[in-house]
């Protein structure tokens, strides 16, 4: 084969990228789906692939005949040597935390989670991450030798705010512990990989507006676990905020005399929305329940204390996503976590509440829906956060304790991933 050169060298080079960028990002894919994502003819597209695949850059995975309707011949999908890279992604909830980690094709080879205190020590929750990492690899026969990034997801405000400005304390309050400084040191000391951290629920958005064919510009997300939490996506772009504290519902007040909050004011929309918050309302009216299962078992049995603290869950939520509605205006509203599985009905409250909420004239309303994913949603998310040159990661900000991130270029095989300080 002759060697082009010259414009025709580049113009490949350029062709190339873009296909390595595409599947970095997507993973597996045919060769019509590539070329209807990088824009390429299926002729320039077949070239491009067939020298690719020739030099071990990528590799044919498997045929899409389970994944596709109707006849006609099975196509090809291509992908990354799966061999060729690792990404891990992590998800400190405040009990548990979710690792995830993918091959180049976007495979999860190992996943699980391990509970903690919500009182325990950063430093204990890190150990017992990465102990974690260890035991599922021995268990799989999964070696970290290619891992070329981490994306960490951690619960409360990311990048923290300064020393002194946070919190500020309400007698007999559980203070909400910021962001740790130290987590990225030690995954990136244990891996030797480039570190990405940020708020836990951020990322669980992003996992959203990248999955599945529906995504749109403008997402409010909002995820009911262990806290309450949210990400916004506005005009294409994961919004972070000026401290690192955009998205944050589930400290907008809905009580003012209510209980106290582990941030350190009182009423939040965290005391009566969270799995913690909902439970112990439950207590007040003389339901006595010891976790999310038995919530759930009493939800099953359509227990009345059970709905009426659910809706009116449901109903502060509302609420709190119709202001946030009417100030962003977006396309469509996520419920994620724990609560929204075990009571799918607060999806259909938090809509109908949304109706009355709204400008009374608008033509219509956000799409309200239950999250695609689950309680590894996070872990999915900072995995995407490596994994994808996506537009919603454009303006992601560097922080000063994280100097290495990922510019979104597809690793080749047999190299690292390219980084930028």
């Amino acid at each position: 084969m002759q060697k082009p050169a010259g414009a025709h060298a580049l113009v490949r080079r350029t062709h190339e990228e873009r296909v390595l960028r595409a599947l970095q990002a997507n993973g597996a894919m045919s060769r019509g789906e590539i070329a209807r994502l990088v824009g390429l003819s299926r002729t320039t597209l077949s070239e491009i692939t067939g020298n690719l695949l020739q030099r071990g850059a990528i590799v044919v995975l498997d045929k899409d005949a389970t994944r596709r309707g109707g006849s006609g011949r099975p196509a090809e999908r291509l992908a990354l040597d799966p061999a060729s890279a690792q990404f891990m992604g992590v998800d400190f909830g405040h009990r548990r935390v979710h690792v995830a980690v993918a091959d180049a094709s976007h495979e999860i080879m190992v996943s699980g989670s391990v509970r903690y205190d919500d009182t325990a020590s950063w430093q204990t929750r890190t150990e017992l991450a990465l102990a974690l990492v260890d035991r599922l690899g021995s268990q799989a026969g999964v070696r970290y030798g290619a891992l070329q990034g981490i994306g960490i997801g951690v619960p409360g405000p990311y990048p923290s705010p300064e020393e002194g400005a946070w919190p500020r304390a309400t007698p007999g309050a559980t203070i909400l512990r910021p962001a740790p400084h130290g987590v990225d040191a030690a995954f990136a000391e244990r891996f030797d990989a480039p570190v990405i951290v940020d708020n836990n629920t951020r990322l669980a958005a992003l996992a959203e507006a990248i999955t599945g064919a529906d995504s749109v510009a403008d997402l409010l997300y909002v995820r009911l676990a262990d806290g309450v939490g949210g990400g916004l996506v506005i005009g294409g772009q994961l919004v972070t905020g000026s401290t690192g504290l955009a998205g944050e519902l589930g400290h907008v007040t809905v009580e003012p005399v209510g209980r106290p909050c582990r941030c350190g004011k009182r009423g939040c929309l965290e005391t009566v929305a969270s799995a913690p918050g909902i439970l112990a309302t439950c207590w007040e009216f003389g339901l006595r329940l010891d976790g999310p299962e038995a919530l759930a078992d009493a939800v099953a049995r359509r227990h009345p204390v059970a709905e009426r603290v659910l809706r009116e869950a449901a109903a502060a939520l509302g609420r709190v996503l119709g202001a946030a509605t009417m100030t962003l205006n977006p396309a469509k509203v996520v419920i994620g976590g724990e609560i929204a599985r075990l009571s799918p009905v607060m999806v259909d409250q938090v809509a109908a509440t949304l109706v009355g909420e709204l400008f009374p004239i608008a033509a219509a309303g956000p799409v309200v829906e239950a999250a695609r994913l689950s309680d590894d949603d996070g872990a999915l998310g900072a995995l995407a956060a490596v994994f994808h040159n996506s537009p919603l990661l454009a303006k992601y900000p560097e922080t000063a304790d994280v100097k290495d991130r990922f510019d979104g270029s597809a690793p080749t095989p047999g190299k690292a991933a390219h980084v930028r300080s």
